[in-house]
């Protein structure tokens, strides 16, 4: 199958750090946003906005609060989606896979990598429950700052999640809407990828 260019290469994480640093030159926000989608227990889909902060060797990596709804969502289920879509380049990237959490020294070191006041932050958010006011959140950050002090430590509750994928999609626009779409897919996260080129 000819997959030359932009498509070419052997290993689908490797080009997606290809097209992810292409994007970090021409993207003027976020060029790492994605939207993350979960279902909860009875099937019902959530679809939000998150950044993802790094591509392993084999896998795809954001940090979050794991009593928020996403957390939740994707604890109870084990599997994720998402996709990654670059106006400037016309490209977009689509990702299946099952889960796991990063809880360990990985990520102290981001947690530790944020600014003070989104470490406080991290703390003092019970993300998703509901919140009487503003004014709430901002006492609980200054209370949080008080008992935390300037170095707080990760929450026990808040972490990376990793997705292993079973599936990434590569698009990228063509003229006519007659784009370029080619699917990486697996079995299981130990399985070879097998690569096909879809229909636009």
């Amino acid at each position: 199958m000819d997959r030359s260019g932009i498509f070419a290469g052997s290993d689908p994480f490797a080009l997606a750090r290809a097209w992810m640093t292409e994007a970090e030159a021409q993207e003027p926000n976020d060029p790492n946003a994605i939207a993350l989608a979960t279902v909860d227990p009875s099937g019902m889909p959530n679809v939000r906005m998150v950044l993802l902060k790094e591509i392993e060797e084999d896998a795809f990596v954001f940090y979050t609060n794991y009593g928020s709804t996403k957390g939740q969502e994707i604890e109870a289920s084990g599997k994720a989606a998402f996709v990654l879509h670059w106006k400037s380049l016309r490209r977009q990237i689509r990702v299946r896979g099952t889960t796991e959490r990063e809880d360990g020294p990985k990520a102290d070191e981001y947690y530790a990598s944020r600014s003070l006041k989104s470490r406080l932050g991290a703390w003092a958010s019970r993300q998703s429950s509901p919140l009487s006011s503003r004014e709430a959140l901002m006492a609980e950050a200054a209370k949080v700052a008080v008992t935390k002090g300037t170095n707080p430590p990760r929450p026990p509750f808040w972490g990376g999640i990793r997705i292993r994928p079973v599936e990434i999609e590569f698009w990228a626009d063509g003229a006519f809407r007659l784009h370029d779409r080619f699917r990486w897919s697996r079995d299981s996260v130990r399985s070879e990828w097998k690569v096909e080129r879809l229909n636009p």
